[in-house]
């Protein structure tokens, strides 16, 4: 809800209530809070809850496993044998279901930890500002790679730790590592996308006495949050392409299948002619889906 620097000021705080849908610039309405132009209702936000909670359990009790059970050999006399490809299809479609766990499920996490170290980081408290700051730099700077060994490897070694909080399956790592990786990056796109808000609209919020949640939700956010949306599309399609890392630590995704099934069958041409197939029959749409989104809430706004 941008404000009109002009509007008379201030209010009284009892004044701050929830705005109804009578009301057609309020940033909140009876069915749900408008970000961007773009109303999601309180359905919206109760599957974002159930998404977290799903999120949860795959984390804490893993899952998504796979067992690639299909027995077939190429012909050996054929250049490119598409019946030998196409005969793995069901087995890539099962990894890929793993990977787009993987992917959903970490870049769910990334949109929360990116705004949480977003507003750390602009906090005016050096304690809180600076580790945070090193922090994202930190694992900006370090490949996801490593990151992956690191949790998988390294950190059920720190017995100081409790081990709910150290010892993870290899789904549920991998998760881990892409929600903090991207998070590390979702939150300086958060960052610009806050730094972008008229200075105007704060000294608003303050003239009109709305606290500081009010001013977040309903007047800051809604305006950042719509300028980042183009980085955050990136950053989910990239997610994407880093996922099948996770073959490094036994996650059963695309790459996993395409590794293990080659070096029993010999015949790596046609399984990995398979999983790129298989990333652009995904990432495509995806980018096409993403700019449509960026376009229609480009058109709201104005």
């Amino acid at each position: 809800m941008p404000i009109d620097p002009g509007m008379p000021g201030p209010v009284d705080a009892k004044d701050e209530g929830p705005r109804t849908e009578a009301d057609p610039d309020a940033g909140g309405t009876a069915r749900g809070v408008r970000v961007g132009g773009v109303l999601i209702t309180w359905k919206g936000w109760l599957g974002l809850v159930a998404a977290l909670a799903a999120l949860f359990v795959v984390v804490r009790f893993g899952g998504g496993s796979q067992r690639f059970e299909t027995r077939i050999f190429r012909d050996p006399d054929a250049r490119f044998d598409f019946e030998f490809m196409f005969a793995y299809v069901p087995d890539f479609l099962r990894a890929l279901w793993v990977t787009f766990q993987a992917t959903v499920g970490g870049f769910t996490l990334a949109v929360v930890i990116g705004l949480f170290l977003a507003l750390l980081r602009r906090s005016r408290l050096k304690v809180l500002k600076w580790p945070t700051a090193f922090f994202i730099e930190f694992v900006r700077s370090t490949p996801l790679l490593v990151q992956l060994f690191f949790l998988f490897y390294g950190l059920p070694r720190i017995t100081a730790i409790p081990e709910p909080l150290r010892v993870w399956s290899s789904l549920a790592t991998l998760i881990i590592a892409l929600g903090v990786h991207y998070g590390c990056y979702c939150s300086e796109a958060y960052r610009a996308g806050i730094d972008s808000v008229p200075k105007g609209q704060w000294e608003a919020s303050t003239a009109m006495n709305l606290g500081p949640m009010t001013t977040w939700s309903q007047v800051i956010l809604p305006q950042a949050i719509p300028n980042v949306l183009p980085a955050l599309g990136n950053f989910l399609i990239a997610a994407y392409k880093d996922a099948p890392l996770g073959f490094a630590i036994n996650v059963t995704g695309v790459m996993f299948f395409a590794s293990t099934t080659a070096s029993r069958t010999f015949a790596p041409l046609e399984l990995f002619t398979l999983v790129g197939i298989g990333f652009l029959a995904v990432s495509l749409p995806s980018a096409f889906l993403l700019r449509r989104l960026e376009r229609r809430i480009g058109y709201e706004r104005t």
